[in-house]
């Protein structure tokens, strides 16, 4: 794929991560399609636009959310018109300067071009505690706080 297509997924990936910063839950659902799915940090799934507006929305209002430090890792195409993305994430609390390792985590996100616009079909966010293995927390956090 063209340097412009994989620029076109790493920006919808950013405006996803952008709107959770901001806490705007009508611009994150935006950005799936319409059957689009979101599987949270806590295992919840949410499915179309209507249903994940209605799943972060009572979060936004409710909940001081961290925002989001991100890294992308890889950015593939599956065909012409399907991509995958996998970043790393972790999240600064709120009146906090250091991100936070025990929520660090892996995303994934899945976009599909539909009439020339690129829409996020999956999107999940996976804990990454790598039990056990305490260094490869460290290690991610590092690479993490080297985007801060």
């Amino acid at each position: 794929m063209t340097l412009s297509s994989k620029q076109e997924i790493q920006k919808l990936y950013e405006k996803l991560i952008d709107a959770w910063n901001r806490r705007d839950a009508d611009g994150m659902a935006e950005l799936f399609g319409e059957e689009g799915v979101q599987i949270g940090f806590d295992g919840s799934i949410a499915t179309g636009r209507e249903e994940i507006l209605s799943h972060l929305a009572p979060i936004f209002e409710s909940y001081p959310t961290a925002p989001y430090i991100t890294k992308i890792k890889e950015i593939c195409f599956l065909g012409a018109d399907v991509a995958f993305l996998r970043a790393i994430a972790g999240m600064v609390p709120p009146g906090e300067s250091e991100i936070e390792p025990a929520v660090n985590a892996h995303q994934t996100l899945v976009a599909v071009k539909k009439d020339d616009v690129w829409y996020i079909e999956l999107f999940q966010n996976t804990p990454a505690q790598f039990h056990g293995r305490p260094e490869l927390v460290e290690e991610m956090t590092k690479e993490l706080r080297e985007s801060l």
